[in-house]
């Protein structure tokens, strides 16, 4: 198993480069075709606005959109020119999360970025994709640099359907990585008699070798105990469900999904 198509997504955020050149370099590393798909979410134009001066505002969001594009596209460029790989340029007129879903479901693997702090829409964003594009989802964090990854993984481990489905997409990076450990957080769930040790036989199966390993920290979220293993370990990449509870839940009640999508500092790769 392989990757062989990547999605990155790239907008107006100067982000957006860091993205780019983590995506560029996994598709080296599987000799994948990289996919640079340009998109913006719906411009958001107070109607006061619309009504005083709907047809100016306009001309100027187009020309601010046709800018970005063009600066995202040269960006793209450079990193083609530079990988020499398979690459492919896409630019959307949609609105992002239903451009990105699209496009997903004919990749591999969809590299986002991490909502940034307070934007509400950039987070409805990521969630939206991550929920229904029926990809796994790597997120970058917004701060940090991040040439590569996938050499030191944490896989976070309830046994549920979603962390089930992270680990089976995230076994072509798996298959490199130096080294993975996999940890089951908290007492729920069937972890079988030794928590972790029937996924790191699964995953010998596949030529991957890991350890396994519990915490519980009772009192203490689960998405910053995943966080906080994943500094004191050193790894460069989190492998993690996404959502086993409904997302109204998660927004009044918080979750591991919410927590690690607030203060990730190193990239995550997400399946619902």
């Amino acid at each position: 198993m392989s990757y062989k198509t990547i999605l990155v997504h790239l907008d107006e955020n100067p982000r957006r480069a860091e993205r780019l050149q983590l995506a560029a370099t996994l598709a080296g590393r599987f000799d994948a075709h990289l996919v640079g798909l340009f998109a913006l979410g719906a411009a958001r134009i107070p109607s006061y606005a619309l009504a005083e001066a709907g047809p100016v505002i306009r001309d100027i969001e187009e020309r601010r959109r046709g800018q970005a594009a063009r600066a995202a596209e040269e960006e793209f460029r450079q990193a083609e020119r530079r990988g020499g790989g398979k690459s492919e340029w896409r630019l959307s007129t949609q609105d992002a999360a239903a451009a990105v879903r699209l496009s997903a479901r004919y990749a591999d693997l969809a590299v986002l970025g991490q909502p940034q702090p307070d934007q509400g829409l950039e987070r409805s964003f990521v969630e939206e994709v991550i929920l229904s594009a029926g990809r796994p989802v790597l997120m970058v964090p917004y701060a940090g640099r991040f040439a590569d990854t996938g050499k030191r993984v944490l896989v976070a481990w309830n046994a549920g359907r979603e962390a089930a489905r992270a680990v089976t997409d995230a076994l072509p990076l798996l298959g490199k990585a130096q080294a993975v450990e996999v940890v089951a957080f908290g007492s729920e769930g069937d972890h079988g008699e030794v928590p972790g040790a029937d996924l790191a036989l699964f995953l010998a199966r596949h030529g991957v070798k890991a350890t396994a390993a519990r915490q519980s920290a009772p009192g203490v979220d689960i998405g910053n105990q995943i966080l906080s293993r994943a500094a004191d370990v050193n790894a460069d990449l989190i492998v993690m469900g996404a959502y086993g509870h409904s997302r109204l839940r998660e927004l009044a009640l918080g979750g591991a999904t919410r927590s690690v999508l607030d203060a990730m500092t190193v990239p995550v790769l997400m399946a619902h």
